[in-house]
């Protein structure tokens, strides 16, 4: 399939297929089906309100699927990329016991036993094989749950979706699950260039042996779909034959496939007719209806979602996806389509560029808003009124906006804004809600530092009666939490005026910063009319301290904790390592690990040239020091002191090599200043303004990323840590 605007298309509304069967799964994952028709009732739609849970959450299903998919662009998007490379992205990406997976036990969850296998050096696919785990462990269904984004780059290559599907699956997984994730990903890669269900079921089941259990149970619904109209019946059927209490296990494989088959022939390729029979089938919905979400959609394109039931707009394209690299937690469904077009674009040795110079927020596709939301501040007239949508021009760089249509009385003003770190409603949530959103943990960095430039465009439309006034703005968390406003210069446009805008940001140390917007500010008695926003950018480089901010007091030992300091500060890092103290009266960064390497992240993935500098002690530690151009726990530069008394410049890429490295004294409880300074290949490291590694790396260079401290074997600490 060639790779043009309908491939494109395809894969958004493949993406928003995932996350919309996901969230609608989720709230009664593992319900039975005579549990469903009991509490719910059939499931036409997101009962999340109903069972006081809330919509878009953190799930394994979404950010193991957009995770893993990224050992493509890691590993210089090899199609003959190997089981080994794809594991050690799970030990890149994945923070053990925080996300991703779920961590259920060696020998309970399987994912859990696959990472401790890598983890003690035991290869993919041994890793997820039956020799090493028995069969009912690597027989579960996490083989075919992150498997969508491998068919994605293989359009209308069944064969090869399958090839890449089975060595993925194969970090976790054997046997039938293996053959069950062959099978989503060749009906997935297969269904961008083929509508007729029954022809992909009939080209997936050749990748797979005929002995198969797979095989025999695909056959076996596809039998009785021909002599049987009633799904419910062949559900039941399908209960009888290959239900739950066939198999050991806490979710198996086979029997969830099994819905995934139901669904997809009785629904006939309608999205809502779908959704409603894999979810209302029960077992492990959200896993089930996330494969067929992204099918369906893949075969439809964005006609999938025109039915008149309104999936998108609770979703607002928002997804969350917690790994090391906490800079890509908040993202959407916009943005992590260009990734993987821009993967299957590489595959095909073609350079692609994301719409819009690669601006963060594009809005290229039909309907996308990519997270952004609006409200009015001071509200005092019943007819007042913001909305968003995504209309086709109105912009100069690509071939959609974000139309912004408002009528706001005086003394109102309307903003405009995306989340770009931990939303403010999350640390609101109480009880089931928060139980539910945190399941998995949100580990996060905020998308934007004080120092970074955010550039736009901003059209007034023709039609406005009266020039207005608008601006940019930041929102950051400050004392005691609360959102404070940092605002660029008003802007008086003109109707029919474009403005471009480049404002460099600026917060106090330490103030992450929570929401980037517009506002548009009244002046008048009454103010309407559209604005149209072409694109959202995040660049430049970031100048600032990280340190315990001045509005919260380190107290002396004994003292009882402020219960109203702010936390944010500490919540804007990513944590991995076995303990971080949060004692007040401590440095704010004193980090130890018990075994190997423990780090503490913040920052970019894009983050390219800059210098870290901190200065450090040692209560004890085998090595410890400063870390930049971080792309996860294994692909990194640091440079570090030892306990042998040796100043190292070290690259972390799948293993430690040590780049070069100087004689220096070493005393536990002593200062230590230490600048790491990364600029294109050159890698430079300082201690006390003294010592001097210089090293070019010439051999694959990690060329971006973010900021941080490592320890290994020991604890280290210190006050602030600087990026210039």
């Amino acid at each position: 399939m060639e790779l043009d605007s309908i491939y494109q298309e395809k894969v958004y509304a493949g993406v928003l297929g995932k996350i919309i069967g996901v969230y609608l799964g989720r709230p009664f994952e593992q319900w039975t089906y005579d549990i469903i028709m009991q509490r719910i009732g059939e499931v036409h739609y997101y009962v999340n309100d109903k069972l006081k849970k809330p919509l878009i959450v953190p799930d394994d299903d979404i950010t193991g699927t957009f995770t893993f998919l990224r050992a493509l662009k890691d590993y210089e998007s090899n199609l003959d990329i190997e089981a080994k490379q794809i594991g050690q992205t799970w030990l890149n990406y994945i923070v053990e016991k925080e996300t991703i997976l779920w961590w259920g036990g060696v020998g309970e969850s399987s994912e859990h036993t696959a990472y401790q296998n890598l983890k003690n050096g035991i290869f993919a696919p041994q890793s997820g094989s039956i020799a090493q785990n028995g069969k009912v462990v690597a027989e579960q269904i996490g083989a075919q749950i992150f498997i969508d984004g491998w068919a994605m780059v293989c359009p209308g290559d069944p064969e090869k979706a399958a090839v890449l599907a089975g060595k993925a699956a194969s970090v976790s997984h054997d046997g039938e699950a293996v053959y069950g994730a062959k099978i989503v990903a060749a009906l997935e890669s297969y269904a961008f260039v083929e509508t007729n269900i029954s022809k992909l079921l009939s080209v997936a089941k050749t990748l797979i042996p005929k002995d198969s259990s797979i095989f025999r149970r695909i056959s076996d619904i596809e039998e009785w779909h021909s002599s049987e109209k009633d799904w419910k019946k062949t559900r039941q059927s399908i209960e009888n034959r290959y239900g739950y209490q066939h198999y050991p296990g806490g979710c198996h494989m086979i029997p969830n496939h099994a819905l995934i088959i139901l669904s997809l022939l009785y629904g006939e390729g309608d999205f809502d007719k779908t959704m409603n029979i894999v979810n209302t089938a029960g077992w492990d919905t959200d896993c089930n209806s996330g494969n067929v979400g992204c099918l369906i959609g893949i075969r439809n394109g964005l006609n999938s979602f025109d039915s008149g039931t309104d999936w998108r707009g609770p979703v607002s394209d928002i997804m969350y996806c917690p790994t090391a690299d906490g800079s890509q937690t908040i993202t959407d469904a916009l943005t992590e389509s260009y990734k993987i077009i821009k993967i299957a674009n590489q595959i095909r040795g073609i350079e692609f560029q994301p719409p819009k110079n690669g601006a963060r927020y594009n809005f290229e596709m039909p309907g996308s808003i990519q997270g952004w939301k609006g409200a009015i501040l001071n509200l005092t007239s019943n007819s007042s009124f913001l909305e968003i949508t995504n209309v086709e021009g109105h912009s100069h760089t690509g071939s959609r906006a974000l139309k912004i249509r408002y009528n706001l009385a005086q003394t109102e003003s309307g903003k405009i804004f995306a989340n770009s770190f931990f939303p403010k409603e999350l640390t609101q949530l109480t009880g089931e809600a928060k139980k539910t959103f945190f399941s998995y943990n949100f580990l996060c960095c905020p998308q934007i530092y004080s120092g970074q430039l955010i550039s736009s465009e901003v059209t007034a439309d023709i039609n406005n009666k009266q020039p207005l006034s608008f601006r940019f703005f930041v929102n950051a968390y400050s004392k005691s939490d609360a959102l404070t406003t940092f605002g660029a210069e008003i802007i008086t446009i003109k109707p029919g005026q474009t403005q471009k805008i480049d404002w460099k940001v600026k917060v106090p140390d330490s103030f992450p910063i929570a929401e980037i917007g517009l506002e548009i500010i009244s002046v008048k008695n009454q103010t309407d009319g559209v604005l149209y926003l072409d694109y959202v950018n995040i660049s430049g480089k970031a100048f600032t301290k990280f340190h315990r901010p001045d509005h919260v007091n380190p107290l002396a030992r004994g003292k009882v904790p402020d219960r109203n300091a702010a936390v944010m500060w500490r919540q804007s890092w990513i944590k991995a390592c076995d303990h971080w103290t949060d004692r007040s009266w401590e440095p704010a960064f004193k980090i130890s690990n018990n075994f190997g390497r423990g780090l503490i992240l913040t920052g970019s993935s894009e983050w390219s040239d800059y210098t870290v500098s901190t200065d450090v002690k040692f209560y004890l530690g085998k090595s410890g020091g400063i870390v930049a151009r971080v792309q996860g726990l294994q692909r990194y530069y640091a440079l570090e002191l030892t306990a042998k008394g040796i100043l190292r410049l070290v690259k972390v890429l799948d293993g430690v090599t040590i780049l070069c490295e100087i004689q220096e004294t070493f005393e536990l409880n002593k200062a230590y200043h230490l600048e790491l300074g990364v600029n294109g290949s050159v890698i430079t490291g300082k201690m006390n303004s003294k010592s001097i590694l210089e090293y070019d790396d010439k051999n694959n260079p990690l060329l971006s990323g973010s900021i941080g401290l490592v320890v290994e074997a020991g604890t280290l600490f210190t006050e602030m840590i600087e990026i210039t």
